[in-house]
């Protein structure tokens, strides 16, 4: 102990008679660490790992998105029971974590879109790498203005005032970066089948396009819609239906439904881009335990989200396939969404199941949703929904004018179709909203949305480091 004293006043009197200098030997910045390739494929590897984080796509994404008409929190209270019932408030603390790991993404990707250009490198992979970042930033930003509507529209690296306190950009530019970031990757991204198997989990210029056709449905259904929005999107998915036409072991409607989820058969051809998990030191996806139930102990979950009995009933009865596949598992008198499930991990382990943003499907279904937009008139409306309802056995029972014969119907008939076919793969909140469905069907939940609810709002904590953020109204 005295040693130890004596050393720290023999420091201090070195300190009062001449200043430390330290010469950091390892610091990076964008000066000394974007020269080569390598740097270039390790920022790109940065700008995609907030992704993997219980609070964006491991998790947050279906609490957000998701708690509508398939499954509920348990217990229906707190921030989780809020989301679900509608009553959610700027302290909600899955509000925060979307808009906090967002912006995590959207500063990644600004960085790799600022620096990477400069590296003296292969054009195309470089221009590959910069496309991925667009298409990363791009669906940031989506994900932020579906949500909360106008938001801070921060394109660069930079530090000054206007950075530090941003003001919320209108929706309408916010929706314009997000088109011209999706452009810039549909045209620099590779094809889905030049991904290399190492690099599996990067994105294409099919991702690219089907996102695209993602982002003019929705703002297609805004106020500040583009005429051309719904002729956009079928353009976009019509793109990605060629692709895979010409390119059927790529990207296609794989015949097995059980087969896009089961983790021995993931980033099959149905997938057009997915956020990857695998077994550790890996990351590894918490999402199983929390759809899994505490009362089957081969499985150890949480049994944090239970699935509705009436999500399990709206199935049509030949429909098994997709039925047992979503929502199959039976205990203690619940059904409980069993998509997420992984039999090859320890009971109560994380699963290795990747997160799938995009598939085939989803496409299939959009193309339909275009159609019925331009022309209700028109029957090619019915060829994509029609292919989802063939691959789950329901090919008599295949849809016509005679089944759905107003624009109305169609959308009703859509409205389920993606629920059975997407359930908990968080697209329902965006589904609801966008094909005007989301009030009435919590209405019939015994829940009241009020218009400005649609909106989330925007988390407290933000504003209150922020003065130039705020509100939306109603909260």
């Amino acid at each position: 102990m005295k040693q130890a004293i004596l050393y720290i006043a023999l420091l201090s009197c070195v300190a009062c008679n001449k200043q430390l200098i330290e010469t950091p030997h390892s610091f990076l910045t964008p000066s000394n660490f974007y020269k080569t390739a390598a740097d270039a494929q390790s920022a790109l590897n940065g700008a995609f790992s907030p992704l993997q984080a219980q609070t964006y796509y491991q998790r947050t994404v279906y609490i957000i998105a998701e708690p509508m008409d398939a499954w509920y929190p348990n217990p229906i209270s707190g921030d989780r029971g809020d989301l679900y019932a509608g009553t959610y408030t700027g302290t909600n603390s899955e509000v925060t974590n979307w808009w906090t790991n967002i912006y995590k993404l959207v500063k990644n990707a600004n960085d790799v879109i600022a620096y990477v250009p400069g590296i003296n490198m292969d054009v195309n992979a470089r221009n590959n790498i910069v496309g991925n970042a667009t298409f990363l930033r791009g669906m940031a930003y989506f994900d932020l203005v579906r949500a909360y509507g106008d938001v801070p529209l921060v394109l660069g690296p930079n530090s000054d005032s206007v950075s530090l306190f941003p003001k919320r950009t209108p929706s309408a530019q916010v929706y314009q970066q997000i088109i011209a970031d999706l452009q810039n990757a549909e045209t620099n991204c590779v094809h889905l089948g030049q991904i290399p198997s190492a690099q599996v989990g990067m994105v294409s210029s099919e991702a690219a396009s089907a996102m695209l056709a993602r982002v003019y449905l929705q703002r297609g259904s805004t106020s500040f819609a583009d005429p051309q929005d719904h002729q956009n999107a079928l353009a976009e998915c019509n793109k990605v239906i060629a692709y895979s036409q010409a390119n059927p072991t790529v990207l296609t409607l794989v015949p097995s439904y059980a087969s896009i989820f089961n983790v021995s058969t993931k980033n099959g051809p149905e997938c057009i881009f997915s956020i990857q998990f695998g077994a550790a030191p890996n990351p590894v996806n918490l999402t199983n335990r929390m759809f899994d139930p505490t009362t089957l102990p081969q499985f150890g979950g949480y049994g944090s989200l239970v699935g509705l009995n009436s999500y399990y009933s709206s199935f049509d009865p030949e429909d098994t396939l997709r039925r047992n596949v979503d929502i199959g598992t039976n205990s203690g008198g619940f059904h409980w969404i069993s998509k997420y499930r992984d039999p090859g991990v320890k009971a109560g382990a994380s699963g290795r199941n990747n997160w799938i943003v995009l598939r085939y499907a989803d496409v299939l279904l959009m193309q339909s949703e275009a159609l019925n937009d331009i022309n209700p008139t028109d029957p090619t409306k019915f060829n994509g929904i029609n292919q989802v309802r063939t691959r789950a056995g329901l090919a008599d029972k295949l849809l016509s004018f005679t089944t759905t014969p107003g624009p109305d119907d169609f959308v009703t008939a859509l409205v389920n179709e993606r629920n059975w076919e997407l359930g908990a793969e968080g697209q329902r909140r965006w589904d609801l909203i966008r094909l005007g469905r989301y009030q009435s069907i919590k209405a019939a939940q015994g829940y009241t949305i009020d218009n400005n609810h649609l909106l989330l709002p925007l988390p407290q904590s933000e504003l209150d480091v922020n003065p130039n953020l705020t509100q939306n109204p109603g909260y």
